[in-house]
C-alpha cells in the first residue's frame, strides 16, 4: 500500500503543479486548461525628434535692422521676412544688412546682406513691412489756393505702405496750408499738394526783431521776398543791411 501511495501523492503534485503554469494535466477534476494571455511589452516613449530647421541668422538680423529703419514712423509696424526660394541659402556669417539706395523700409522691401567670411558676399531677401497709420484725405474737393481748415479734412487708416509716399500723418503738417492744386474728395493729402500760406510779401515793411534771454530790439525793414510762416526770408534793414529771418506771423520777423 505504501508504493501506491506516494504514487497518489506524485501524480496529485504534478497535477498541482502542471495547473500552477497553467496548463492542467488531462484528466485533472475540475480543471480547464488555462489560456496563457501574452504581456504586451511597452516601447519606451520616444523623444521628440530635434527640429532640423535653425534659424537663419540672415533673416533674423533682416528683421531687426527693418525693425529699426521704421521704428520712427508713425503707427502699427509688422514685419515679415521672406524665407530663402529654392532651398535653404549657404550659411551667412556676420550679417550686415543694408537697403538699396533709394529704397524705402516699408511696403515689399527688397534687403540686401553682406555676409562675412573667408569669401565675402552679398544676398538679397524679400520683406513685407506693414505701417498701420492715421492719415488724411480731402472731406470735400478743394480748389487750388484754397486754404485747408480742420472741417476741409478727414481721417482714414490704412498701410503707409500702400499709400502715396508723401502722404500726410501728422496734423501739425496742415497747420496754415493752401492748396497748390485741386484735390478730388477723398483723395489723401499729400505735402507736394500743399504749401505754406504766404505770411509776408514782397516789399511788405515788417517789424525785426532781436530777442535775448532778459531783452527784445526791434526796428523796421522790407521783406525782399513772398514767404510763408516758418520759412526764412530775407529782410532788407533802413540802414541797408540784408539780414536773414525767420517769418513769425504776418508783420514780424525774427532775426536768426
Amino acid at each position: 500500500m505504501k508504493p501506491l501511495c506516494r504514487n497518489a501523492r506524485r501524480l496529485a503534485q504534478a497535477a498541482l503543479g502542471a495547473c500552477l503554469l497553467g496548463a492542467c494535466l488531462p484528466g485533472a477534476a475540475g480543471a480547464a486548461p488555462a489560456q496563457v494571455t501574452p504581456v504586451a511589452m511597452q516601447a519606451p516613449a520616444a523623444h521628440a525628434a530635434a527640429s532640423p530647421f535653425t534659424e537663419d541668422p540672415a533673416r533674423v538680423a533682416v528683421e531687426r535692422f527693418l525693425q529699426q529703419q521704421t521704428a520712427g514712423l508713425p503707427g502699427k509696424v509688422s514685419v515679415q521676412v521672406a524665407p530663402p526660394s529654392g532651398g535653404r541659402a549657404p550659411e551667412c556669417i556676420a550679417p550686415d544688412p543694408f537697403l538699396p539706395a533709394g529704397a524705402s523700409p516699408w511696403g515689399r522691401v527688397s534687403v540686401g546682406v553682406r555676409c562675412g567670411g573667408e569669401r565675402p558676399w552679398v544676398r538679397y531677401m524679400q520683406a513685407r513691412v506693414s505701417v498701420l497709420t492715421d492719415y488724411y484725405v480731402a472731406a470735400r474737393a478743394l480748389g487750388a489756393g484754397e486754404p485747408v481748415g480742420q472741417a476741409d479734412v478727414e481721417i482714414r487708416q490704412g498701410d503707409l505702405g500702400a499709400l502715396p509716399r508723401a502722404v500726410i500723418t501728422d496734423p501739425a503738417q496742415l497747420a496754415g496750408a493752401v492748396t497748390a492744386n485741386r484735390i478730388a474728395a477723398g483723395s489723401p493729402l499729400r505735402t507736394d499738394l500743399l504749401r505754406k500760406a504766404i505770411a509776408v510779401r514782397q516789399g511788405q515793411t515788417v517789424t525785426v526783431a532781436v530777442e535775448g534771454e532778459a531783452f527784445q530790439i526791434t526796428s523796421e525793414g522790407k521783406v525782399l521776398a513772398d514767404a510763408a510762416t516758418g520759412n526764412t526770408v530775407q529782410v532788407r534793414l533802413r540802414s541797408g543791411q540784408v539780414v536773414n529771418g525767420l517769418v513769425r506771423s504776418g508783420d514780424t520777423v525774427v532775426l536768426q
